[in-house]
């Protein structure tokens, strides 16, 4: 069954191919047709039917549709380098590694220490398939807003740097993002950063300061207490963003081994939701290189980084009034946009090479849109479809 056939027939959608033209297509207004009762009911694949089709890897790469030559002179000389970190929901980490997979390209998988034994077994017989996937050798448990989810980012970097695949640029994913572009529009959007890197980085507000002026205790949960903190060991001020990143292959060689950068990462142990400030922090580093001045000329927001692409729930309104976008069409997520159907036209509008957040559960139809967009962009020429034909350009 080849991957076409699986979008046909294995997600057993129908008028599939009708349904996300109006959503890719031009106009929002033909995409609002678009939603989950044009599903049937879909059976969401498990543990065990991983566990059994990754015993024959040949057949599993060709029937799931991964790659199996990189598409371009430009993409093979250009290897960009993966952290995903993730801890359920494993046909969603295969679909999102299938999106985002090409044989040139590496990717380091962090498996949170709490996920259940079948879900990590089902994990490495995925990753067993392919000579550039792997998972990341030290594993954390990692907590809602606390250092380890950091953490698991920099165990990932370390492997990464070590591997023999010279990798140009390293971008970070969690289990609930997806691509909107595809490889090749990505390693394009990351050649015109001219080796600087790209990420939220903004002068921080008083409520956010909070974050990192106090001790915080970690157990199940982040916990503030009345203990100040000392002043973070730099001479530049502190920025805030999120947790996602476009960065050099020599900003990875910088934190890990930078002893300014030490102190700082030993500091931000104790702070709550470290990486929303940590690395935009070091985005506005003199010696980080990638870096950006720290005048607030240069502050860049979610909207102007090309890293990810969200939509807050307290942000969202009429743009015609002055809101960035408008609501979600699905549903939020501690104020983050879960997509709807009707939210794929503005994502594929966008600068952005990820969106997040997204759940088969809450709208399988916008993830299958997606995927058979990035397909039909990322194998056709000149209009015509390459659906069943080789992948090898050159």
């Amino acid at each position: 069954m080849n991957f076409f056939r699986y979008y046909r027939e294995g997600s057993h959608c129908k008028n599939c191919d009708q349904s996300c033209e109006q959503c890719t297509g031009p106009g929002p207004e033909s995409c609002r047709a678009c939603s989950p009762p044009l599903l049937e009911t879909k059976k969401v694949l498990s543990e065990g039917f991983y566990l059994n089709v990754t015993k024959d890897c040949p057949s599993f790469i060709g029937n799931r549709g991964f790659l199996t030559d990189p598409l371009s002179v430009e993409e093979r000389d250009f290897p960009i380098a993966y952290s995903m970190v993730i801890h359920e929901q494993i046909e969603m980490f295969e679909r999102l590694l299938r999106s985002i997979y090409a044989p040139q390209n590496i990717y380091c998988v962090h498996l949170d220490k709490k996920s259940n034994e079948e879900f990590k077994a089902a994990v490495e017989a995925i990753v067993s398939c392919f000579p550039n996937v792997f998972i990341a050798t030290r594993l954390e448990s990692v907590v809602y807003a606390s250092w380890s989810r950091v953490q698991a980012d920099l165990n990932c970097m370390k492997d990464l740097l070590n591997s023999q695949i010279k990798w140009r640029y390293l971008l970070n994913t969690c289990g609930t993002d997806f691509p909107i572009k595809t490889n090749r529009e990505m390693v394009q959007a990351l050649k015109a950063l001219r080796g600087q890197n790209s990420m939220e980085t903004e002068i921080t507000n008083d409520y956010k300061k909070q974050r990192w002026q106090y001790h915080h205790n970690v157990t199940n949960t982040v916990v503030r207490t009345n203990v100040r903190k000392s002043p973070p060991p730099i001479s530049t001020p502190m920025f805030s963003g999120n947790a996602y990143f476009a960065v050099t292959r020599a900003f990875v060689g910088h934190v890990l081994k930078d002893a300014e950068v030490r102190k700082l990462l030993e500091w931000e142990k104790d702070t709550y939701s470290p990486d929303e400030h940590l690395w935009a922090t070091l985005q506005r580093m003199p010696s980080v290189p990638g870096s950006l001045p720290t005048n607030i000329k240069y502050d860049t927001s979610d909207m102007q980084a090309v890293v990810r692409a969200v939509k807050w729930s307290y942000l969202a309104g009429e743009v015609i009034r002055g809101a960035p976008y408008e609501p979600c069409t699905g549903t939020y997520r501690r104020a983050v946009c879960v997509y709807g159907t009707g939210d794929i036209r503005w994502l594929l509008d966008q600068r952005h090479l990820f969106a997040n957040k997204f759940d088969p559960k809450v709208d399988d139809v916008a993830i299958r849109c997606l995927e058979t967009y990035l397909h039909r962009t990322t194998f056709s020429r000149k209009g015509e479809s390459w659906y069943g034909k080789s992948t090898k350009l050159y």
